[in-house]
């Protein structure tokens, strides 16, 4: 078997491989320490979201709330109104009739 020798060029190629490897990992490892930094930032973020989202849950809820509430007075404002048209219709009533029997005598 015959045994190749490593030449002065070869040695030089290979450390010259080896260097752009050793280049290309730290790079790699600066991507990936920028992307973590990315990805916590990506998170910080959806979690401000998220207490964004609750809090606007919370004030939709509320005013859902006094919008209910609203509407309870609302139709009980015109529940006594109507109440109300009705005595006064009543009483009117009453009222032309004393008229009429009195304008009769």
């Amino acid at each position: 078997m015959a045994v190749k020798r490593w030449t002065d060029d070869m040695l030089d190629d290979l450390a010259s491989s080896v260097g752009e490897m050793r280049e290309g990992m730290t790079e790699m490892r600066e991507s990936i320490t920028e992307m973590r930094e990315s990805i916590t930032e990506i998170r910080d973020s959806v979690d401000g979201l998220k207490i964004i989202a609750e809090a606007l849950l919370k004030v939709a809820g509320q005013h859902e709330r006094k919008m209910e509430q609203f509407e309870r007075e609302t139709e009980l404002m015109k529940q006594r109104q109507a109440e109300s048209d009705e005595r006064f219709n009543v009483l009117l009533e009453e009222v032309r009739y004393l008229i009429r029997s009195n304008s009769g005598n």
